[in-house]
């Protein structure tokens, strides 16, 4: 079975907003994926609850797996989202906007 180990990039880790657009990748790809923390059980990363009850802190080290055609490209995919900080761009928007008088 293909796995990824993955450093959460997110400044907060996998709370709301980026487990959310975690999970909505999740649930795109054409296999069955599952996220879990490393010697833990591993959770279905299309449910928004399973994941959000890992409780994934920032820079914490993720494990994903898959199984079956695609499995490897799946996990390319939702490896990369997990590596990059969505925190960071919201932050970065808001202070664009502070900082122009929106």
């Amino acid at each position: 079975m293909p796995q990824r180990t993955v450093t959460v990039a997110s400044r907060h880790g996998l709370h709301a907003r980026p487990a959310a657009l975690f999970v909505k990748a999740a649930a795109d790809q054409a296999v069955a994926v599952r996220i879990g923390l490393p010697g833990g059980r591993a959770a279905d990363a299309r449910s928004i609850l399973a994941v959000l009850a890992l409780n994934v802190g920032p820079g914490a080290q993720v494990v994903l797996e898959a199984d079956g055609d695609g499995a490897d490209q799946a996990l390319d995919t939702l490896a990369a989202l997990l590596a990059q900080d969505s925190d960071g761009e919201q932050k970065d928007d808001e202070h664009t906007q502070e900082n122009a008088g929106v």
